[in-house]
């Protein structure tokens, strides 16, 4: 892969964080800013998004001479649980009452599973990095923080636009029914695409 490859690589694989991120500034648009002491937890999700965007493929790599037949068989998988458990528990809470939701996307837990889920796809990139020519570490350096990077900079921006937006958005729709909706189907297109085939 030239240069180029890895940098259109890490925009396409910086879509599903950045959707992500839109659909939580939208549920936290109404609760606080971004530069509030409260809003500076989106610097953590888009720093979890990052890191696990980035260490996937490097653990996708390291796994290709023993495990890459099982993971390229579960990934989508796991991946489409994740999203789906947390997509299904947003849709269930936005029809509670409000004082009854618990979907918060400044808590740890709940970035660690947003952030697993939408990277486990990445996977598959590290092995397709150790089968086009990437057979020592140091290769890996420049692509591995590229894609972090670039991750971490759509998470920011997807979450500003869902500040930005969010209260319009809000006052026609509940964020938590539109944020659930829209992990499904994240879900959906991951394990859709890998049961098809589709790249």
């Amino acid at each position: 892969m030239n240069l180029l490859d890895i940098w259109l690589l890490a925009v396409a694989l910086a879509m599903d964080c950045f959707t992500v991120s839109i659909v939580s500034g939208v549920i936290l648009s109404n609760r606080f800013p971004l530069f509030s002491r409260e809003g500076l937890g989106v610097f953590r999700l888009a720093f979890l998004f990052g890191l696990f965007q980035a260490l996937m493929p490097l653990i996708g790599w390291f796994a290709t001479s023993r495990f890459s037949e099982h993971l390229e068989s579960i990934d989508h998988w796991i991946a489409f649980a994740l999203l789906a458990f947390i997509g299904g528990k947003m849709i269930k809470e936005s029809f509670e009452e409000e004082q009854k939701h618990t979907f918060d996307p400044q808590r740890l837990h709940t970035q660690l599973l947003l952030a697993v889920a939408t990277s486990i796809d990445a996977l598959a990139i590290g092995i397709s990095f150790a089968c086009t020519g990437y057979h020592h570490l140091s290769q890996l350096t420049i692509p591995l923080i590229i894609i972090g990077v670039v991750s971490f900079l759509f998470s920011i921006l997807g979450y500003l636009l869902g500040i930005r937006f969010g209260k319009s958005i809000t006052r026609r729709l509940k964020p938590e029914l539109l944020g659930g909706i829209i992990l499904v189907v994240i879900g959906v297109k991951i394990l859709v695409t890998h049961l098809l085939g589709i790249s």
